[in-house]
């Protein structure tokens, strides 16, 4: 799902495309002849497929995806994957466990060492069995997916994760915003680069 930005410097400003062009969008000369001044490289793509990442924190959109859907002002969705890659969620559906396509383009919180597995597991499935995630006793804004992963997460007791996950605002600050700010720029390129090449230019050029 990774679209392929590729940066790279030329005259001055950054330059970010999908197919490197001929000649510079910024000064016109051809590429081919001329210096950059940054080699081009792929950007990063920041979004991983959660099947991919097993005992991990993953979130995305409630609705759609990152790339195309995404604002700061939409709500996020977050869950859990389980030792063989089976995403852990509660919604108004209720507690589900599953493989989905839906989160093939999610941001990876924090994943644990592989020791750390088997526990992982074991107190999901305690977490699980409680009766408190059913669909009726479901709360958008009070007893949600945030509900139960910072749940599981406290009492998982895995250094500072579990201790961040004590507190909603905790939490949010050292795993969750810096993921999205992150993310952000990089959703930021790919939407300009819909209308063409992107030439990013600052006050020093």
């Amino acid at each position: 799902m990774d679209p392929g930005i590729i940066c790279f410097q030329h005259c001055g400003p950054k330059i970010f495309c999908f197919a490197l062009p001929e000649n510079c969008p910024s000064c016109q000369k051809d590429l081919e002849m001329e210096n950059f001044s940054l080699l081009p490289f792929r950007v990063p793509y920041p979004f991983v497929k959660a099947s991919q990442y097993h005992c991990a924190v993953v979130i995305k959109p409630t609705t759609g995806d990152f790339l195309n859907d995404y604002h700061n002002s939409k709500d996020l969705h977050i869950g859990v994957t389980t030792s063989d890659g089976k995403i852990v969620e509660f919604d108004r559906h209720g507690l589900r466990c599953h493989r989905s396509t839906q989160w093939n383009q999610c941001l990876l919180l924090e994943q644990v060492h592989g020791s750390w597995r088997e526990h992982w597991d074991n107190v999901l499935m305690k977490i699980c069995y409680q009766k408190c995630w059913s669909p009726e006793l479901y709360r958008e804004d009070t007893h949600n997916c945030f509900t139960f992963v910072l749940t599981f997460l406290v009492n998982l007791g895995y250094s500072s994760l579990s201790l961040a996950a004590k507190s909603k605002t905790n939490f949010c600050e050292k795993f969750i915003i810096p993921r999205t700010s992150s993310a952000g720029k990089y959703i930021s390129v790919y939407r300009r680069l819909k209308h063409g090449i992107y030439v990013h230019r600052n006050s020093k050029n």
